[in-house]
């Protein structure tokens, strides 16, 4: 049975999604309907959980709006999604950031960013 489910969701699956990591601060541009006109609304924030394998990996992006923390549970590969753009990579050593729900003002948004150290 899980050989046949495997094979149907193989095709649904997308390929360019998967470079993005706990930690990491992203933009992700998602196909919004409202009647019969289709826009995109862009939800920026830090990732701070990945979960699930194959078709039903989730990631959860948080940001800071007006004061209070917004969360929003997205699914890697629907097809409601148009692209996932990380703007700042990080150097996270865990696999979940729930601790960033206590943080307050600056250090809500404030993660171990990864240093580029250029060869001259």
């Amino acid at each position: 049975m899980n050989q046949i489910l495997h094979e149907i969701t193989k095709e649904q699956l997308k390929d360019d999604r998967g470079h993005f990591k706990v930690g990491d601060g992203v933009t992700v541009h998602t196909k919004v309907r409202e009647g019969e006109k289709e826009r995109v609304q862009v939800f920026a924030g830090i990732v701070i959980a990945r979960k699930g394998g194959g078709i039903q990996e989730t990631f959860t992006v948080r940001r800071i709006a007006y004061g209070e923390g917004v969360e929003r549970v997205f699914p890697v590969h629907s097809p409601n999604i148009e692209k996932v753009e990380v703007d700042r990579e990080s150097v996270v050593m865990r696999a979940r950031m729930y601790y960033m729900r206590q943080r307050i003002g600056k250090k809500a948004n404030k993660v171990k960013e990864k240093r580029y150290v250029g060869r001259t």
